[in-house]
């Protein structure tokens, strides 16, 4: 019998983006405190908040496959957040312009049971056209990105905000790095194809 798969994950992008596998599973929001330590890299922070997301979750669930992730987005040394509100999403795309924002996406797949237990950070670069406040405007009252780090979802209009975007796996853009978490999955014994 294959073990079940849960996503420790209230977020509905990393839902739609796990779905694309075609994997019978199930999400469960864990309830963690994801403050910043102080003089966490975030590479480091957002690993620790995706074991600890699969742990919380695994606790109660000890057979079951488990995948945390989180991610953050770094302008220079600044973490930046889910904005929350229009003024702040235009103040982050405002600070971004014709610079390198940095995403670090920590990602854990988990089985307590087996002691399979996998942690990686997948890194991807996003380099900002130069635009008007009128253009950030624009775009920020189409799509309304409030709830996304950075303040634009690349899979949709906001891919007109860049010049260019580096990286191995541009699901991770997203919050869930597909490509990866294929390999973690197939080494806990879960294939995809």
């Amino acid at each position: 019998m294959k073990p079940e798969i849960l996503l420790a994950s209230s977020s509905p992008f990393r839902k739609a983006l796990l779905e694309r596998l075609h994997l019978d599973f199930s999400t469960i929001s864990p309830e963690i405190d994801e403050s910043l330590l102080p003089g966490e890299p975030a590479q480091d922070y957002v690993c620790r908040l995706a074991r600890e997301k699969a742990q919380t979750i695994a606790n109660t669930n000890p057979d079951a496959i488990i995948i945390g992730s989180d991610q953050c987005a770094l302008l220079g040394s600044q973490i930046l957040g889910k904005p929350g509100s229009h003024e702040k999403a235009l103040a982050q795309l405002q600070n971004a312009q014709g610079k390198t924002v940095v995403f670090h996406t920590g990602l854990c797949v988990m089985q307590v049971s087996s002691g399979f237990c996998e942690l990686d950070d997948i890194r991807f670069e996003v380099d900002f056209r130069e635009l008007g406040d009128d253009q950030l405007d624009h775009y920020l009252r189409v799509e309304q990105p409030y709830n996304c780090a950075g303040s634009f979802k690349s899979e949709g209009y906001g891919i007109c905000l860049f010049r260019e975007m580096r990286g191995e796996d541009p699901t991770s853009l997203i919050g869930l790095p597909l490509i990866r978490l294929t390999g973690m999955l197939e080494n806990a014994g879960i294939s995809v194809l």
